[in-house]
Protein backbone atom coordinates (compact mmCIF):
# COMPACT_ATOMS: atom_id res chain seq x y z
CA UNK A 1 0.00 0.00 0.00
CA UNK A 2 1.42 3.39 -0.75
CA UNK A 3 1.24 6.74 1.25
CA UNK A 4 -1.19 7.68 -1.45
CA UNK A 5 -3.22 5.04 -0.77
CA UNK A 6 -3.44 4.76 2.62
CA UNK A 7 -4.63 8.83 2.40
CA UNK A 8 -7.41 8.13 0.61
CA UNK A 9 -8.70 4.86 2.85
CA UNK A 10 -8.05 7.46 5.89
CA UNK A 11 -9.15 10.46 4.61
CA UNK A 12 -11.13 11.04 8.00
CA UNK A 13 -7.44 11.17 10.09
CA UNK A 14 -6.45 13.53 7.29
CA UNK A 15 -9.52 15.75 8.34
CA UNK A 16 -9.51 15.40 11.88
CA UNK A 17 -5.49 16.24 11.89
CA UNK A 18 -6.68 19.14 9.49
CA UNK A 19 -9.30 20.57 12.36
CA UNK A 20 -7.03 20.03 15.11
CA UNK A 21 -4.75 22.27 13.27
CA UNK A 22 -7.09 25.13 12.57
CA UNK A 23 -8.15 25.13 15.90
CA UNK A 24 -4.66 25.63 17.23
CA UNK A 25 -4.36 28.57 14.75
CA UNK A 26 -7.64 29.56 16.06
CA UNK A 27 -6.73 30.03 19.38
CA UNK A 28 -3.92 32.01 18.56
CA UNK A 29 -5.38 34.39 15.85
CA UNK A 30 -8.93 34.60 17.71
CA UNK A 31 -10.67 36.11 14.44
CA UNK A 32 -13.23 33.07 14.48
CA UNK A 33 -12.24 32.16 10.59
CA UNK A 34 -10.01 29.49 11.66
CA UNK A 35 -12.93 27.94 13.67
CA UNK A 36 -15.16 27.99 10.83
CA UNK A 37 -12.63 26.42 8.14
CA UNK A 38 -12.13 23.72 11.32
CA UNK A 39 -15.96 22.95 10.99
CA UNK A 40 -15.75 22.30 7.51
CA UNK A 41 -12.99 20.09 8.31
CA UNK A 42 -14.98 18.38 10.64
CA UNK A 43 -17.52 18.24 7.74
CA UNK A 44 -14.57 16.04 6.02
CA UNK A 45 -14.32 13.74 8.46
CA UNK A 46 -18.35 13.19 8.31
CA UNK A 47 -18.56 12.36 5.12
CA UNK A 48 -14.95 10.02 5.03
CA UNK A 49 -16.60 8.06 7.89
CA UNK A 50 -19.48 7.73 5.73
CA UNK A 51 -16.87 6.40 2.70
CA UNK A 52 -17.61 9.72 0.48
CA UNK A 53 -15.50 9.84 -2.44
CA UNK A 54 -12.45 12.20 -1.41
CA UNK A 55 -13.95 14.99 -4.41
CA UNK A 56 -17.06 14.68 -1.97
CA UNK A 57 -15.20 15.45 0.66
CA UNK A 58 -13.26 18.35 -0.71
CA UNK A 59 -16.37 19.98 -1.78
CA UNK A 60 -18.27 19.75 1.98
CA UNK A 61 -14.96 20.81 3.31
CA UNK A 62 -15.45 23.93 1.21
CA UNK A 63 -19.34 24.33 1.22
CA UNK A 64 -19.40 24.31 4.75
CA UNK A 65 -16.50 26.69 5.57
CA UNK A 66 -18.41 29.26 3.46
CA UNK A 67 -21.71 28.88 4.89
CA UNK A 68 -19.83 29.13 8.37
CA UNK A 69 -17.43 32.01 7.04
CA UNK A 70 -20.91 33.81 5.51
CA UNK A 71 -23.32 33.49 7.71
CA UNK A 72 -22.28 31.91 11.51
CA UNK A 73 -19.12 33.88 11.82
CA UNK A 74 -20.73 37.30 11.95
CA UNK A 75 -23.27 36.32 14.28
CA UNK A 76 -20.74 35.56 16.51
CA UNK A 77 -18.43 38.14 16.25
CA UNK A 78 -21.37 40.55 17.01
CA UNK A 79 -22.01 38.35 19.93
CA UNK A 80 -18.27 38.31 21.57
CA UNK A 81 -18.23 42.53 20.67
CA UNK A 82 -21.37 43.52 22.70
CA UNK A 83 -21.10 44.71 26.15
CA UNK A 84 -23.55 45.53 28.83
CA UNK A 85 -25.08 48.91 28.90
CA UNK A 86 -23.28 51.62 30.50
CA UNK A 87 -20.23 49.20 30.43
CA UNK A 88 -17.08 51.72 30.34
CA UNK A 89 -13.34 50.31 29.69
CA UNK A 90 -10.08 51.84 29.95
CA UNK A 91 -10.14 55.11 30.30
CA UNK A 92 -13.73 55.88 30.79
CA UNK A 93 -14.03 54.10 33.71
CA UNK A 94 -11.92 56.63 35.27
CA UNK A 95 -14.73 59.60 34.44
CA UNK A 96 -16.53 60.23 38.19
CA UNK A 97 -14.05 59.11 40.21
CA UNK A 98 -11.66 61.33 42.39
CA UNK A 99 -8.48 62.98 41.90
CA UNK A 100 -6.03 64.12 44.33
CA UNK A 101 -4.60 67.52 42.92
CA UNK A 102 -1.12 67.20 42.99
CA UNK A 103 0.01 71.23 41.34
CA UNK A 104 -2.06 73.94 41.07
CA UNK A 105 -4.77 73.13 38.51
CA UNK A 106 -5.94 75.77 36.45
CA UNK A 107 -7.17 75.59 32.47
CA UNK A 108 -3.92 75.84 31.62
CA UNK A 109 -1.45 73.32 33.32
CA UNK A 110 -1.57 71.32 36.33
CA UNK A 111 -1.27 67.31 37.33
CA UNK A 112 -3.48 64.84 39.80
CA UNK A 113 -3.71 61.67 40.78
CA UNK A 114 -6.15 59.54 40.12
CA UNK A 115 -6.71 55.75 41.07
CA UNK A 116 -2.98 55.49 41.60
CA UNK A 117 -1.53 56.82 39.05
CA UNK A 118 -0.40 60.50 37.99
CA UNK A 119 -1.66 62.15 35.19
CA UNK A 120 -1.66 65.34 33.39
CA UNK A 121 -5.01 68.02 34.45
CA UNK A 122 -6.90 71.05 33.58
CA UNK A 123 -9.47 72.62 35.28
CA UNK A 124 -12.80 72.65 33.25
CA UNK A 125 -13.55 76.02 31.83
CA UNK A 126 -15.42 77.04 34.55
CA UNK A 127 -13.96 75.44 37.43
CA UNK A 128 -12.07 77.67 39.75
CA UNK A 129 -8.05 76.81 40.48
CA UNK A 130 -7.61 73.94 42.49
CA UNK A 131 -4.70 73.99 45.00
CA UNK A 132 -2.48 70.88 45.63
CA UNK A 133 -4.07 68.35 48.69
CA UNK A 134 -7.64 69.29 47.51
CA UNK A 135 -9.25 66.65 45.50
CA UNK A 136 -11.27 67.11 42.35
CA UNK A 137 -13.66 64.55 40.17
CA UNK A 138 -12.64 63.59 36.59
CA UNK A 139 -15.44 65.02 34.29
CA UNK A 140 -13.92 63.85 30.94
CA UNK A 141 -10.56 62.64 29.56
CA UNK A 142 -9.13 64.03 26.32
CA UNK A 143 -6.13 61.93 24.92
CA UNK A 144 -3.87 61.68 28.25
CA UNK A 145 -5.34 65.02 30.16
CA UNK A 146 -7.70 64.71 32.31
CA UNK A 147 -10.53 67.73 33.34
CA UNK A 148 -10.98 67.98 36.69
CA UNK A 149 -14.07 69.67 38.66
CA UNK A 150 -13.70 70.87 42.19
CA UNK A 151 -15.05 67.36 44.54
CA UNK A 152 -18.66 68.94 45.88
CA UNK A 153 -18.04 69.74 50.08
CA UNK A 154 -19.75 67.14 52.61
CA UNK A 155 -21.37 69.25 55.03
CA UNK A 156 -21.99 67.49 58.65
Amino acid sequence: MTAAEWIINNAWIVWLALFLLLAIIEMISLDLYFIMLGVGALGGVVTALLNGEIWLQVVIFGVVSLLMILFIRPIAVRHLRKSPEGFRTNVDRLIGKDALVLEPTSRISGSAKIVGEIWTARAEANAPVMNPGSYAVVARIEGATAYLVPAPTEEI
